[in-house]
């Protein structure tokens, strides 16, 4: 009788809790982004020179922001457009160029082509920049690298940044290490950890208030915020934010998986599950297989092409990663290290710019269990998470 009312017990625990956990999450239609609220910042683009900084998240509805601005009046000048391109169908890490939209005839110009920051004479007819793209909250995410470097341009020029605010999808967590100065890149410009928990806009106010951009140098920043979210929330993004992050599974998987991206194993680009595979062809008997192939827009040569690869299948993890735990997976990375072969060639150089530091890689060849590893990050965490605080517009998690 004990045993059954303990199973009743337990069973309504579970119950109870899987429905706190449903009705933390949220979709489009349960919030208003900044660039729905019209009637917020109309008023300031009027009579302005203005240029967006875009690409295909940057939805109001059902019409693009471009064309919902245009009708409205606005006098959208030009286009920027951050890695992936305006329209979003370039894969990572491709160069992209400057062209102009078949639709408006605007210039579209490419901050991830031969410049990744506004020059002064892209600037000088121009009043006002909004930035209005969807991150998911990592550290090594380019979006907001591109942020960082049009409001430094912005900065430097005099011209005002207007951040139209939308969820972070990863915005419930915060955890991993902290970037260390003599590893900044594009792939992480600031001393902040793999998973930061803010939105594009707490994150753009963090920048200037810690006065990050370049020669301590202030931006003008306006932002609008977006109604009824906060760090609770697990939102559901409506649009891939990159041709890889193809599925909300890949996006919660990010901040682990990317850091796999220097090291020769595959997670998944080049087949319908990217950042949802962790596999290689030496790896040994695992749960699935899967052949990596170049897939145009998406993957070219991608890492162990042509190749099949033994590894996991980790959607389901990426659920209970979502409910249980919510941080870094080391093991992960740990027991890759341990079943890989030839140790000495299992981090490239890259994984140092991706990890923010050296010390992560050496801990894991030092035989460091996940624990130990996870300690030696707190107190910086602590104090990343007291800046933090500081430029949240949202009710926090905790």
């Amino acid at each position: 009788m004990n045993k059954i009312l303990s199973k009743i017990i337990l069973t309504a625990i579970l119950f109870a809790y899987c429905s706190i956990c449903q009705a933390q999450t949220v979709y489009e239609k349960d919030i208003r982004h900044g660039s729905q609220q019209t009637e917020r910042y109309l008023p300031i683009l009027e009579h302005q020179n203005v240029a967006l900084c875009v690409n295909q998240t940057s939805m109001v509805g059902q019409r693009h922001l471009l064309d919902t601005l245009l009708s409205l009046g606005v006098n959208v000048k030009k286009i920027f457009c951050p890695e992936h391109g305006f329209r979003g169908d370039a894969e990572a890490g491709k160069h992209i160029s400057n062209q102009i939209d078949t639709k408006t005839g605007l210039p579209i110009i490419s901050l991830y082509g031969n410049n990744k920051k506004p020059t002064k004479e892209q600037l000088q007819d121009i009043d006002i920049i909004i930035f209005d793209i969807q991150d998911v909250g990592a550290r090594f995410y380019t979006y907001i690298s591109t942020l960082t470097l049009l409001m430094e341009a912005a900065a430097e020029n005099d011209k005002v940044v207007l951040v139209f605010d939308r969820p972070n999808p990863n915005g419930y967590w915060v955890d991993g290490c902290i970037l260390q100065s003599e590893f900044q890149s594009f792939v992480g410009m600031h001393s902040v950890p793999i998973n930061h928990g803010m939105t594009i806009a707490e994150y753009a106010r963090m920048v200037n208030g810690e006065h990050w951009l370049k020669n301590n140098l202030t931006c003008k920043l306006l932002w609008v915020k977006v109604q009824g979210y906060n760090h609770a929330m697990r939102y559901q993004l409506p649009i891939s934010p990159s041709p890889n992050l193809s599925s909300m599974e890949a996006i919660y998987l990010y901040p682990t998986l990317c850091l796999f991206e220097g090291t020769p194993m595959s997670i998944g680009r080049g087949t319908n599950a990217p950042f949802c595979l962790l596999g290689y062809p030496d790896f040994g008997a695992k749960d699935t297989v899967f052949v990596p192939q170049n897939i145009v827009g998406v993957a070219t040569n991608p890492p162990c092409l042509g190749k099949q690869c033994n590894g996991y299948n980790l959607k389901q993890w990426a659920h209970d990663t979502l409910i249980n735990k919510n941080r870094i997976d080391i093991d992960l990375l740990i027991n890759a290290y341990n079943s890989f072969d030839e140790k000495d060639k299992f981090f490239t150089p890259f994984f140092n710019k991706l990890a923010g530091n050296a010390t992560l890689a050496q801990q894991i060849k030092d035989g460091k269990n996940a624990s130990q590893i996870r300690q030696s990050w707190q107190s910086e965490l602590q104090d990343f998470k007291k800046i933090r605080k500081k430029y949240l517009l949202y009710k926090d998690f905790q």
